[in-house]
């Protein structure tokens, strides 16, 4: 079996008449943490957006484990196994943290039990009765990853999951990615916090304008934060 499991090829989409992505070309082997970085409003939210097929008006390739998705509803895309937690979060306000959790439908097998969800994200067992309108900012992300990872996905697209979170919660995040990885996800990650992406990722790609500027291995890191302090003002 192939280790590339997601792979985007002159990867184009609009808004509209707005044409945000320019050629995305990237890949994204099996079990890996990939990292997209790049500046507010150079597209990086409306890559995973055009992966999962909720920017309908796309052209080129988005092919998942082999599979060109770029004609298919939405709703087929995450019944193919790949988890999508928007920056917005999602969560039902009214349910309570065990209801959102048993929301989504299993897509495959392989879905982490509640038991092990807990284990995950302590702060979501001892609120498990509480509804989501409750909740901390946190403890709504770590809700909104976890409810993805009963339903068997095993590829994970997160946009900006630390936006706006205190450092510790950032923290347990982080170490809850860590324990995902080791468990053989696949991670996409979109992320303007780079000392937390630094921490996390196996592979980076840097977005310019619509378009991959720039594409390096975690070892590499160091050889390149020049470059980064230039696109990024890191």
């Amino acid at each position: 079996m192939s280790s590339r499991v997601l792979e985007l090829e002159n990867l184009q989409a609009w808004y509209g008449e707005s044409h945000i992505l320019h050629g995305v070309d990237l890949h994204v082997d099996r079990g890996e943490t990939v990292t997209i970085l790049g500046r507010n409003g150079m597209g990086k939210t409306t890559t995973l957006r055009s992966i999962m097929g909720v920017v309908r008006k796309r052209t080129g390739a988005i092919r998942f484990k082999g599979e060109d998705l770029i004609r298919t509803p939405l709703h087929r895309v995450a019944h193919k196994g790949l988890g999508f937690v928007p920056e917005e979060r999602g969560i039902f306000a009214t349910l309570t943290v065990t209801e959102n959790l048993m929301l989504p439908p299993k897509v495959a097998a392989g879905g982490m039990s509640l038991d092990e969800i807990f284990a995950l994200f302590p702060n979501l067992h001892e609120r498990r009765n509480s509804p989501g309108t409750k909740l901390s900012g946190g403890e709504q992300q770590m809700l909104a990853i976890a409810r993805i990872l009963r339903t068997g996905a095993d590829v994970l697209l997160l946009d900006e999951p630390t936006e706006g979170l205190a450092p510790v919660i950032v923290q347990k995040i982080g170490e809850a990615l860590g324990t995902l990885r080791a468990r053989g996800m696949t991670i996409v990650l979109v992320e303007q916090n780079f000392r937390f992406a630094a921490k996390v990722s196996d592979r980076f790609y840097v977005m310019d304008h619509g378009r991959i500027a720039l594409g390096f291995p975690a070892s590499e890191l160091s050889a390149r934060m020049d470059d980064l302090h230039e696109m990024l003002g890191v």
